[in-house]
């Protein structure tokens, strides 16, 4: 996701505040990784969530699943957002 420079310091407060404790009280979530941005992405965090199984994942974000899913209020960050969703092989 896309964060204004000027809102890092306020966004990363919400974001471990309200974003990563909503995610960790999913049913089924197996783990959940943020990233702040570098100087190769100034402005880009990452939430990295693992689930057990597409179902599990399914579960939570109902109809939405393949969308990223912001807490109310949140929204006032995001400048941008995009969601991928990967299958562990390892």
């Amino acid at each position: 996701m896309r964060i204004p420079r000027a809102l890092h310091a306020e966004f990363e407060a919400k974001f471990l505040s309200v974003s990563v404790p909503y995610i960790q009280a999913a049913q089924g979530i197996v783990s959940v990784s943020v990233g702040r941005p570098t100087k190769w992405a100034p402005d880009e965090y990452a939430m990295i969530s693992a689930w057990p199984n597409e179902d599990a994942l399914r579960s939570f974000a109902e109809a939405s699943w393949n969308l990223a899913i912001i807490p109310d209020g949140m929204e006032r960050y995001v400048s941008e957002c995009w969601e991928y969703h990967y299958e562990s092989f390892s």
